[in-house]
């Protein structure tokens, strides 16, 4: 593990195991069948084990989408140019894109932010490392220097949220071109045939899915990523929203604050990230399970199960951000259903076997 990752995988702390304990008795006394709603439970107490705390609140939530273009666009595997990246930046500001109106739903703020677009837009936050990556096929997307530049920015917007008060994050990203890039990785780091990782995005014909799988198992001949150097392959294959994305879950973690995964590129986002720094999984939690191909197989390799199946593939963050309801929900029962004990009747007890 390279220097700097090492330092910060030693900054995170573990769960708190005795906050978890005591969520998990506090459900287990609520006046329902034990784990009667079963993952949402598991998720309140891993949040109780990020924070430390089992009186859990996520009041204050953001939704971070990481904007940046992406120089392997020029191999024709995307149906819309990269100007998208830029357009789709203003709507968000402005808030009218698909998530802005999904997290107004679930009460969550949404902020772009410009890792590395071609274009600046004005008043989107700035944390613009360069003008969109190189083109993959060509040679590596990103130098060193800028892919730990992108990581360093979204371990800020972490640091930056938890002051401001956020109680748990939602990763988004915007980037033309990215589900090129995701599917580059995840073949790499998870030894997996490109045509088995690589989906068709925002609904490549045929031909156009060719030309993806094709400029990808070229970008990954000409690069010669190595799969046991997480940092290597997202310089060489990767974006700089992938890489603040990196760095967004790392700084969650350094500063137990929960954060939501997303669809591919999130997730690929989040595995490149425990490669990097592995203690950095401690903070993450998964939504959805996207429709891209290899969307369970990182979960998988995450140690995380999916609580929403949809078939969703929109990015943004909007897989993500219909967790917050499902959460909300959840604590609603955990902080306001009657115990046990204030009803009378005995609590519920395992018996051995699966509980029904």
């Amino acid at each position: 593990m390279r220097e700097p990752f090492l330092t910060w995988n030693e900054r995170i702390a573990p769960q708190d195991t005795a906050a978890m304990a005591r969520a998990k008795a506090h459900w287990d006394g609520v006046a329902k069948p034990l784990d009667g709603l079963g993952k949402l439970e598991t998720a309140i107490v891993r949040i109780a084990g990020i924070t430390g705390d089992k009186n859990i609140s996520i009041d204050r939530r953001t939704v971070l989408v990481l904007c940046a273009d992406n120089g392997i666009v020029k191999e024709g595997v995307t149906q819309t140019d990269a100007s998208v990246t830029a357009t789709m930046a203003r709507r968000i500001f402005e808030h009218r894109s698909s998530v802005c109106l999904m997290a107004k739903t679930a009460h969550a703020d949404v902020i772009p932010v410009d890792l590395g677009m071609l274009s600046r837009v004005p008043d989107v936050r700035d944390l613009h490392v360069a003008d969109g990556t190189r083109n993959m096929a060509e040679g590596p997307a990103m130098t060193e220097a800028q892919a730990f530049k992108a990581i360093e920015n979204g371990i800020l917007l972490a640091k930056e949220r938890k002051a401001a008060g956020d109680r748990i994050l939602v990763t988004g990203e915007m980037g033309i071109g990215n589900t090129s890039t995701s599917s580059a990785i995840a073949a790499v780091l998870l030894h997996l045939p490109v045509e088995t990782v690589t989906g068709r995005g925002a609904g490549l014909s045929d031909a156009g899915l060719q030309r993806k799988r094709d400029a990808i198992r070229h970008a990954i001949t000409v690069n010669k990523p190595d799969p046991s150097d997480a940092f290597d392959v997202l310089c060489k294959l990767g974006g700089f929203d992938l890489a603040g994305l990196a760095g967004l879950y790392i700084g969650a973690a350094m500063v137990r604050l929960p954060i939501l995964i997303d669809g591919l590129p999130s997730s690929v986002a989040a595995l490149v990230a425990a490669r990097l720094v592995p203690n950095c999984k401690t903070a993450m939690l998964a939504s959805h399970c996207s429709k891209e191909p290899v969307a369970q197989a990182i979960l998988n390799e995450l140690g995380l199960d999916a609580i929403l199946y949809a078939d969703m593939k929109l990015g943004e963050g909007t897989g993500a951000v219909c967790m917050l309801p499902l959460l909300d929900m959840a604590l609603a029962v955990y902080h306001g259903s009657v115990s046990f004990s204030e009803t009378g009747i005995a609590q519920y007890t395992p018996q051995g076997g699966e509980i029904c």
